[in-house]
């Protein structure tokens, strides 16, 4: 079927029903009201770097694919670290930036990243995809386009067009149908084990309460005060106020219904931390954290052990909790193998990229067999 790929600057161009219809509403972040929330609250315009461009591939008649699309004018909020790439192209007197980036703002979460109708073809979508995306860069005098987090075989399948592929390494942990918690912990080296329960106890001798809160139980009050944390806790560690605004949280993320979960720590009866989840059928994603007081073992107990227990308790099969980590290694997250591909317009450049990722791959690889050596489990 003929189709002409159209590019939008904002998803108020299209049909929530047209993309949800696409994308459907299980992986949260691809959510027509996520991405529109996501610009609408500030978080993505084109004054921040994150200038909105999805791109809608069209029969006469309607949207039979979609994509996630920024034009990128820096790498902040990526999680796949391309800096020397873009000292690279200064020191050749061009200019890295404006890139086009696939991805999930702010969101190193594998998914879906190229949504289409059952009738197209895989093969046929994405050939059709790529065709349109070098074209409309190689318009638009763009350096470059970027596949941020995509299921490992489309990855593998874009490594065979010729599109670089990089690695990386995330700590996920899996539910081999446990009931509680503690058969998660009998599969644990006894040193490990004790540990871990030393870490849990430790928490409650601080007098710190945890309580989970789903969907609308979380409550606007919360929803504020949780914002506070995760601005308080960026500027320490960053000097800014973190990416996502006032807005976002308590429009966007709090109209994403049962979806999105929040753990609350509470001293004397009054919130003092929070972490917040997003989930799918299958997955639970740790995505924020934040905290007005510094408590021992607080984060590992907010973003990780809760987190557990959810997933126990919902019969969730995987969990997420974000990128980098490696102290999740010996609280039982396995490492796994994350991906990208990268397209570049300049052909001597393009080349430079392709060595630098095949000589990147042996020492990922390596690095993820030598993480998986160091999980708690009995041997």
């Amino acid at each position: 079927m003929p189709l002409n790929a159209e590019f939008i600057t904002s998803m108020s161009q299209v049909d929530p029903d047209e993309w949800e219809r696409l994308c459907g509403i299980d992986y949260p972040f691809l959510r027509h009201q996520f991405l529109l929330g996501m610009e609408e609250s500030g978080c993505t315009t084109a004054e921040n770097g994150w200038q909105p461009c999805h791109m809608l591939l069209r029969d006469d008649q309607r949207a039979v694919a979609a994509m996630p699309l920024y034009l990128k004018s820096h790498s902040y909020g990526e999680y796949v670290f391309d800096w020397s790439w873009s000292q690279a192209w200064e020191q050749n007197g061009l200019r890295y930036y404006p890139k086009l980036v696939s991805a999930i703002p702010f969101t190193p979460a594998t998914g879906p990243r190229l949504c289409h109708l059952p009738e197209l073809s895989s093969e046929e979508a994405w050939s059709i995809s790529i065709r349109a995306l070098e074209q409309f860069s190689r318009q638009q005098e763009l350096s470059s386009w970027h596949l941020l987090f995509p299921r490992e075989a489309v990855s593998e399948d874009l490594l065979e067009l010729g599109i670089h592929q990089r690695r990386a390494t995330q700590f996920h942990w899996f539910n081999n149908g446990y009931e509680t918690f503690d058969d998660f912990l009998a599969e644990f080296s006894s040193r490990k084990r004790k540990s871990l329960k030393r870490e849990r106890r430790r928490v409650q001798e601080q007098g710190l309460q945890l309580i989970t809160l789903v969907g609308d139980d979380i409550g606007e009050q919360n929803w504020e005060r949780f914002h506070h944390f995760y601005q308080y806790t960026y500027a320490k560690r960053s000097g800014h106020g973190g990416y996502l605004t006032r807005e976002f949280f308590t429009q966007v993320a709090a109209a994403m219904g049962d979806q999105v979960i929040m753990v609350l720590a509470q001293k004397d009866g009054e919130p003092v931390a929070g972490a917040l989840y997003f989930r799918s059928a299958d997955t639970l994603y740790g995505r924020y954290w934040g905290c007005e007081q510094e408590f021992d073992c607080l984060h590992f107990e907010a973003c990780y052990y809760q987190g557990i227990e959810f997933c126990i308790e919902h019969g969730i099969k995987r969990f997420d909790p974000g990128a980098q980590g490696e102290h999740k290694i010996q609280r039982g997250f396995r490492p796994v193998a994350t991906f990208s591909n990268h397209w570049i317009a300049d052909s001597k450049l393009s080349a430079a990229v392709g060595d630098f990722t095949r000589r990147e791959k042996p020492h990922n690889e390596a690095y993820l067999k030598d993480a998986a050596t160091l999980l708690p489990f009995k041997q």
